[in-house]
């Protein structure tokens, strides 16, 4: 399907920016115009993660003119395996200022703008509508979920990747030249119910694969060239080696951008914002602990985990071991976490099934547990 260009292209290249992108611009079907358009385009990325630091670098050295990256967290060692956009120096360091400093030294003609937050239903709208087209390589469904509702509000296009092992998948969203996010996937999953990279693991040059895809949706839409993936959902399987498409449609009922949508702020109906009953939220367990009745705490995550930090007081139980573990006290309360939530609520069944009646789990894990400033030893 043939789509417009994305926003106005530059009014002209300098000497410099002919030099640099010589071998953009002599493309058949690009050319100097093409080369314009990147200059006078303003694009979005969500995450400076796995998925942002390929897409990001490859678009600042395109010469895409402005360049947001909107992340709140800082460099972790954790995240230097993927995360190729930081370096050893950067570990502590805010995402945003390590990643922003990298695209200047690839690329000083390139404006980068910083937005050290985490987007959700009261900054979403504000951020998207000042760019031309998202990039979103977030790693959680509800934010996944908040930029593809202000995608739709805002009328951008979305360029999303998603990876996850060795699995990754990429397409575009932009009504009405196709389907939005949520006519695909209409609602997320329970909270807690699918593996996060955190818990899974990623390959990292998945990232590079799917990121450096994502990438070339991006400079395919500002330029105005070839033919995006509207409507068409990639997959790729690393360890087969194997690409396949899958065509999607636009859902009439859609509650975003159907004829009767529903759904008039970003995120308004995300589920995993709620703790499910019974669970805890990160203020709920730090009143357990604080309370005089006695509990249990229990890190069910493996032990290299745990040398990323724990709870302080969590005892370390790998849920492989879970079932097997012959000291737990049946007369008190026992709380359970992993790294995002999954693990930790499968070992609650497993309590269960061996008959302890006082069990349940943080919601979100150490990743809720982070984000809501709590310790960590």
């Amino acid at each position: 399907m043939d789509v417009p260009p994305i926003g106005e292209p530059a009014l002209c290249l300098e000497a410099a920016e002919r030099r640099r992108y010589a071998r953009q611009i002599m493309l058949v079907g690009f050319g100097e115009e093409g080369q314009r358009r990147l200059a006078g385009a303003r694009a979005l990325v969500i995450g400076a993660g796995g998925l942002g630091s390929v897409t990001a670098t490859y678009l600042a050295a395109a010469g895409v003119g402005t360049i947001g990256l909107v992340d709140d967290d800082v460099v972790d060692e954790s995240n230097l395996h993927r995360q190729v956009i930081h370096a050893t120096g950067d570990l502590g360091r805010r995402k945003v200022d390590s990643a922003a400093e990298r695209l200047d030294a690839i690329n000083p003609l390139v404006r980068v703008e910083r937005h050290a937050e985490r987007i959700g239903p009261d900054n979403a709208l504000r951020l998207v509508t000042a760019y031309d087209l998202v990039v979103d390589g977030a790693d959680n469904f509800a934010t996944r979920y908040v930029v593809a509702d202000a995608c739709v509000l805002a009328g951008r296009p979305h360029v999303w990747g998603s990876i996850l092992r060795f699995d990754g998948q990429v397409s575009v969203w932009w009504p009405p030249h196709g389907p939005c996010y949520r006519c695909v996937f209409p609602a997320p999953p329970a909270a807690g119910s699918v593996l996060s990279c955190a818990e899974a693991g990623v390959l990292p040059s998945l990232c590079a694969t799917v990121g450096a895809a994502c990438s070339t949706e991006a400079l395919k839409l500002i330029a105005g060239i070839g033919r995006p993936l509207l409507g068409r959902l990639l997959l790729h399987d690393a360890l087969e080696g194997s690409y396949a498409e899958l065509p999607v449609r636009r859902n009439p009922a859609c509650a975003l951008c159907g004829p009767a949508a529903t759904i008039s702020s970003p995120g308004q109906d995300v589920a995993p914002l709620a703790v499910p009953a019974g669970r805890l939220d990160p203020a709920g367990l730090t009143r357990e602990l604080d309370g005089e009745r006695a509990v249990v705490l229990i890190d069910v995550r493996e032990p290299h985990e745990w040398a990323t930090g724990m709870i302080p007081g969590a005892r370390g139980i790998p849920l492989g071991q879970l079932a097997a573990v012959a000291d737990l006290p049946t007369e008190q309360r026992i709380v359970l976490y992993c790294a995002g939530g999954v693990r930790s609520a499968a070992g609650v069944e497993t309590l269960v099934e061996r008959g302890f009646a006082d069990v349940t789990d943080l919601a979100g894990g150490m990743a809720a547990w982070r984000s809501a400033g709590r310790p960590v030893a």
